[in-house]
């Protein structure tokens, strides 16, 4: 914590090509005083370039950047700034770059076109140890993980079986509320108790399951009938 006392702003940086929605997440940031723009990048070279000056706490990458895949990114900024949480920002129809972004080490996904008021809660739901995705976005990718189901279940097949593991009704819940697209703090309103208490859920859950991320618990969860379609 800072010497003034005060709790230290959440520092981000941006990885974006597109002006306008470069200026469009820069005024987000700048209008909320809990945060700190300390770096703006916009093609895949300044971006790593980027990763060796001040450490973020949370990067906003663009995955189709003009030089080359904003995933290079994310995988240097989990060496670069140990303890940064990368969110990808996409538009609808990108949903077939998100798996990379996922193994690259990617913490969420925001729409482009979100709200400053939205960019804002969800850079805050990310500095806090959450993975926020859009509703929209999470709808996506469910289905692509649908879809691959079959060919993982070939796999485990023939290596390991999962061990099953039983949710609190609660944890089910909460994992539905997860595998809808909802962000924490929709979760803690629905539920009427504090974020505090579905973060302590979803770690509880991630432990089960022993998953690191919002897309493995689901996934996992449908592979062992845990959550209906």
């Amino acid at each position: 914590m800072p010497a003034s006392g005060l709790p230290r702003p959440i520092r981000v940086a941006i990885v974006e090509d597109d002006p306008v929605f470069r200026s469009a997440f820069a005024a987000a940031i700048a209008a909320a005083t809990d945060m700190q723009l300390v770096g703006v990048a916009a093609s895949q070279r300044e971006g790593l370039a980027l990763l060796g000056g001040l450490r973020a706490d949370v990067l906003l990458v663009d995955l189709g950047l003009p030089d080359g895949s904003g995933v290079e990114v994310i995988q240097a900024s989990q060496t670069a700034w140990p303890g940064c949480s990368a969110v990808v920002t996409t538009a609808l129809g990108d949903e077939q770059h998100v798996m990379r972004a996922i193994r690259a080490g990617a913490a969420g996904y925001l729409l482009k076109d979100s709200s400053p008021g939205d960019i804002a809660s969800e850079i805050r739901t990310v500095a806090a140890g959450g993975s926020p995705i859009s509703p929209l976005i999470a709808r996506r990718v469910m289905a692509l993980l649908r879809e691959s189901e079959p060919a993982a279940g070939a796999g485990q097949a023939a290596g390991r079986a999962e061990t099953e593991v039983a949710l609190s009704a609660r944890e089910t819940e909460v994992l539905k509320l997860v595998a809808m697209g909802y962000a924490y703090h929709e979760i803690a309103q629905r539920l009427e108790v504090s974020r505090h208490t579905v973060l302590t859920f979803v770690r509880r859950i991630y432990a089960k399951l022993e998953v690191r991320s919002k897309m493995e618990a689901v996934n996992v969860a449908r592979r062992q009938g845990l959550l209906a379609d």
